[in-house]
């Protein structure tokens, strides 16, 4: 179900760990399945599990829990922006309201030609970098002002 190179991803990060612990690789064997795959179908999910020997719905309950991981498709960049507190504060509410209206989408929705994924996220931990983004969970973008932004969607082609 994934390919021998995700394996031997997987395998690495379960080398980590005593053998009798391999399952303690979850969430990195999760991560390495969606960098392939695009999201976390439950069959995905189940192969994860069974190649790591635990039970499926222990490894669901990680996939539903995080944030990170996408149950169903997502665009091919997944823009999360933070609306905590200290963001809101800094811009986050308005960095997401120019997104919204740049995008013509809302949180949770993907644009029509399947290119953005508009999420709100929890505290993204760079409060003095407010407003920030994560761009597809793995770079964070700092001071997300509208040309920031615009410069952003320009680099997504």
């Amino acid at each position: 179900m994934l390919t021998q190179e995700s394996l031997h991803k997987i395998d690495r990060e379960i080398a980590k760990y005593p053998a009798e612990q391999k399952q303690s690789a979850v969430m990195a064997a999760l991560a390495i399945a969606q960098d392939e795959k695009g999201w976390l179908s439950r069959e995905t999910i189940a192969f994860v599990a069974e190649y790591l020997g635990m039970p499926a719905m222990a490894a669901y309950e990680v996939a539903s829990f995080y944030n990170m991981y996408d149950l169903e498709p997502v665009g091919k960049y997944k823009l999360t922006v933070c609306t905590n507190l200290p963001c809101a504060l800094s811009g986050g509410v308005h960095a997401a309201d120019y997104l919204k209206e740049k995008l013509g989408i809302d949180f949770n929705e993907t644009t029509t030609d399947g290119r953005f994924t508009l999420k709100e996220g929890e505290c993204l931990g760079a409060c003095g970098d407010a407003p920030v983004l994560l761009m597809n969970n793995k770079q964070m973008c700092s001071f997300m002002t509208p040309d920031q932004i615009d410069k952003l969607l320009a680099e997504c082609k």
